[in-house]
């Protein structure tokens, strides 16, 4: 999976397509990805002893494929290769060529 935790993404489909977040948390066994503001669900809290009991929004997970890196220089979506750079393993852009990490 390319998408990592941290990465600034853009839905490319589905109900939220053009909205920009950051990710959560990446979940590769699944393939799926939370994004800070996308794919809202509605979660209803029961009563505990030391919670009252609430309706809470929070993020629910998306397919990884429904989403592309952002590039918030350029600010377009660009595509993710991988390059082996002394010894190591990098993404890079594969519009321009630079390490994205």
């Amino acid at each position: 999976m390319r998408i990592k935790k941290d990465d600034t993404v853009i839905v490319i489909t589905g109900k939220d397509k053009g909205r920009t977040g950051k990710v959560l948390r990446a979940i590769p066994e699944k393939n799926r990805v939370v994004v800070e503001g996308v794919n809202i669900q509605t979660k209803h809290q029961k009563q505990t002893r030391t919670a009252q009991a609430e309706i809470r929004h929070i993020e629910g997970p998306i397919d990884a494929s429904n989403v592309m890196y952002y590039d918030t220089k350029d600010k377009a979506p660009v595509k993710i290769g991988y390059k082996v750079e002394g010894g190591k393993k990098v993404r890079i852009n594969k519009k321009t060529g630079k390490t994205i990490d």
